[in-house]
């Protein structure tokens, strides 16, 4: 996976989530001025994600999103860094943090009933604890990341 990183600030919540969802190290506070933004991209080699003009003239390590929707965003951004590749579904959608496969006996008591039965595959979230599974959300996902990681690929192959 390319080793870019990013922080999106505080308007856009939504890139965040979804950056994360296709594997992004991707970090977001929901309160944080922009010279802490800045500073944690200086020492962190991050790129600010910001829809904020002023913000974006004031270092070369934030870009500003032009795209109003959100799939438009996500595009604008992995064109923009010329993402290669996706990992989509290793990163927790809440805090970032890396996914570990879990055994289904170690968080049965933890899953919701209707899950028990019929799913066996299981991640958990080492920081906040929460669990991941491939349910009825995943398909939704999938076609989304299917489309996104596709046209990722797509373009690998062409500049190739």
């Amino acid at each position: 996976m390319d080793s870019i990183r990013f922080i999106a600030d505080v308007h856009l919540a939504k890139v965040a989530k979804y950056m994360r969802l296709l594997g992004f190290d991707t970090l977001y506070f929901n309160q944080i001025d922009d010279s802490t933004l800045l500073q944690i991209a200086a020492k962190e080699k991050r790129y600010i994600l910001t829809k904020d003009r002023g913000l974006a003239q004031r270092s070369d390590r934030v870009y500003l999103v032009k795209e109003k929707e959100i799939k438009g965003q996500i595009y604008e951004i992995l064109r923009h860094f010329a993402v290669k590749q996706c990992e989509p579904f290793t990163r927790c959608l809440v805090d970032n943090a890396l996914l570990q496969p879990v055994s289904k006996e170690k968080i049965i008591d933890r899953l919701p009933q209707r899950v028990i039965g019929w799913c066996n595959k299981f991640w958990i979230c080492p920081v906040c604890g929460r669990i991941y599974w491939h349910g009825t959300h995943f398909l939704r996902m999938k076609k989304f990341i299917d489309e996104v990681c596709g046209e990722i690929q797509a373009r690998a192959l062409v500049e190739e």
